[in-house]
């Protein structure tokens, strides 16, 4: 259904180094940076990417909005909340753990990126 999503940050840098830890932790390669500036991460599910504002705009966050990231286990899904908070991600919500509605069993770990885009890792359980 979707071939990429892109979320605005003011500094590249800084979401780079959240990016790369957490989503490494998912087993995705660092992000690489574009003639343009943008940094994406590829898999072959799917494109993600960090752009400063093309309008000149300050960037911001979705109201309401998640990206969610698959986990392939528990562990990785722990693994991303860890590595995003020590690379500048804020905790949010409760902590990572098992949820049980409507989709069946879920691990979710949620975080806020240096930009202030809430991402979750998502491990569906059998």
């Amino acid at each position: 259904m979707f071939s990429h999503i892109m979320v605005g940050a003011d500094d590249i840098e800084a979401s780079k180094a959240f990016y790369d830890a957490a989503l490494g932790a998912l087993g995705v390669r660092p992000g690489t940076l574009d003639p343009k500036g943008r940094v994406w991460w590829r898999t072959d599910k799917g494109l993600f990417a960090i752009s400063r504002p093309i309008d000149g705009g300050p960037a911001s966050c979705a109201n309401g909005g998640t990206i969610g990231f698959v986990a392939a286990s528990i562990e990785a899904a722990d693994a991303f909340h860890a590595a995003g908070l020590a690379h500048g991600g804020t905790a949010i919500e409760d902590p990572p753990g098992l949820r049980d509605g409507t989709f069946g069993k879920l691990h979710l770990a949620y975080l806020r990126d240096p930009a202030g885009n809430k991402v979750c890792a998502m491990h569906r359980l059998g």
